[in-house]
């Protein structure tokens, strides 16, 4: 093949035309590219995710990742009913943790309305985000290791994963999309003995987060498909607002939970595990750890929750027990305008940001008064941790984008609302 020559042009001619002919010129010399679909029905894009991926041989030189192939148009649903009745959408943003999505929620409109939850209602709410912490990361550390081809992992952390869903459904009455929260607090306080059965699960999923350390962390297979491998540097993390365990993991010590306290975070005693690295190993390792203090945090949560209602006291905005509403005229007439009327929120505009499994869940509510927010708009971390796929995968070959993908640990369900 005859080799391209090209002289650099002049100052005076430096235009778009001449860079783009340069481009073009040394494209050719580079040989034949393919373009290849990954998704978006494919086990290893964690749900509905389209990549258009170019290649050069096995080398990825170009992704473009298309998503939208779940979109729900949640938002907009949001500004067209009352804030409570919002709640059960909620569970199906990352429906990997939906009683976290419940209380993020709650808490913007908490914010809005200016009320505090009591200290067992915050306990609660506490031992119910870090319940669903812990789910989210089994499946994610489960799904990675499969998708890396350790399937024995997955089989580990989903039994673990089956027994938080068991409590769940104790607690809330359902297993996966559980609606538990409510603004203002919860539609229940703790089920007798639920506490002691929370505190068994601790000591078996410790055991197995142990075997699981055994099975993958210095496994020679696993670190060759995971170590160097997808880089984020502190200062990508940054620019492209990546947050949660793929921040964390690329050195950055930000967690909501100790940054902007709220639930009483401040009251529990846990660390913040940060990586060194930023590549698909570190992201694997901060949620390992961030599991174990997760268990330390329900512990305390178990040790120190108080007695007392679980229930804002301002009465005007929550529906009142279904026995009262059966027996007193008062009590109906109550239910009948929260429940027909919604919350009488003032006006203004609030933003709440939430430290989720996935990273910064965050929910910006504008007000102009009434049962119904004006605007609503959802920060879902995994569209934006998804943001700096094209950087990512730039450079790497096509059997490194399950590994990266995995690592990053979104879901679908939240990245299209």
């Amino acid at each position: 093949m005859s080799k391209t020559t090209y002289e650099a042009p002049d100052a005076a001619a430096k235009s778009a035309q001449a860079v783009a002919d340069y481009q073009a010129q040394t494209e050719d010399l580079l040989g034949e590219k393919m373009t290849l679909n990954m998704g978006p029905s494919h086990p290893a894009t964690h749900g509905v995710l389209r990549l258009i991926l170019e290649l050069d041989g096995e080398i990825i030189t170009k992704a473009d990742p298309d998503v939208g192939f779940l979109h729900r148009g949640d938002e907009k649903i949001a500004e067209n009913m009352h804030y409570n009745q919002f709640i059960p959408y909620t569970d199906r943003l990352d429906y990997l943790a939906p009683l976290a999505n419940n209380v993020a929620y709650a808490c913007a409109v908490e914010k809005l309305m200016g009320w505090e939850l009591p200290p067992r209602g915050q306990a609660i709410r506490v031992l119910s985000c870090e319940l669903a912490r812990i789910s989210a990361h089994l499946l994610g550390i489960g799904v990675f290791g499969m998708d890396v081809g350790a399937m024995t992992v997955f089989l580990y952390t989903f039994t673990e994963r089956e027994k938080i869903y068991n409590l769940s459904e104790q607690l809330t009455g359902a297993r996966f999309t559980t609606s538990y929260t409510r603004v203002g607090g919860q539609i229940r306080d703790l089920p007798e003995g639920f506490l002691a059965e929370v505190a068994n699960f601790l000591d078996e999923c410790e055991v197995t987060i142990d075997e699981v350390d055994k099975l993958l962390t210095k496994s020679q297979i696993f670190l060759n498909r995971t170590k160097d491998l997808g880089i984020i540097t502190k200062e990508d993390a940054i620019s492209y607002g990546i947050t949660g365990p793929n921040l964390r993991a690329a050195g950055v010590p930000r967690d909501l939970r100790k940054d902007s306290p709220y639930l009483g975070y401040e009251n529990y005693d846990f660390d913040v595990p940060i990586g060194e690295h930023g590549d698909c190993y570190d992201r694997y390792l901060m949620r390992m750890e961030e599991m174990r203090q997760s268990i330390r945090i329900v512990r305390q949560v178990i040790e120190t929750i108080p007695n007392g209602p679980v229930n804002v006291t301002d009465a005007k905005g929550l529906l009142p027990k279904k026995q009262d509403v059966l027996m007193k005229m008062e009590e109906l007439i109550h239910h009948f305008i929260v429940a027909t009327q919604g919350l009488e929120a003032p006006e203004g505009e609030v933003y709440f940001g939430h430290e989720n499994p996935k990273g910064e869940l965050g929910f910006y509510i504008n007000s102009k008064g009434g049962g119904a927010p004006h605007r609503l708009k959802i920060r879902s971390p995994s569209f934006i941790n998804l943001s700096i796929l094209p950087k990512l995968l730039k450079g790497c070959m096509v059997s490194d984008v399950p590994a990266i993908l995995g690592s990053l640990d979104f879901v679908m369900g939240e990245c299209d609302r």
